[in-house]
């Protein structure tokens, strides 16, 4: 069972809005989930962008894969040196 973290889409058409969540890679991508780890807001500014930082890092240590989008959120806000660093 490979576990992912993604972005999990919601809001209305044109308005989007992301959960990040730790689901199973077989699930789809707005489905079931097996933790919500935070959100996501492209569309404020800044950029809204909040995550429970330890547990990102527990399930990165467990060996979750995040996606390319959150890694690149992850390193935007320092967790994914954290991460590199342990």
């Amino acid at each position: 069972m490979a576990v992912k973290i993604r972005l999990a889409r919601g809001g209305a058409k044109k308005k989007p809005f992301y959960q990040v969540v730790v689901a199973d890679e077989r699930f789809p991508r707005d489905g079931r989930f097996i933790e919500q780890l935070g959100q996501y807001d492209p569309r404020q500014e800044p950029i809204l962008f909040n995550v429970k930082e330890d547990r990102v890092l527990n399930w990165l240590n467990k060996g979750a894969q995040p996606t390319d989008t959150v890694r690149t959120l992850l390193r935007k806000q320092g967790i994914w040196a954290k991460f590199k660093q342990a």
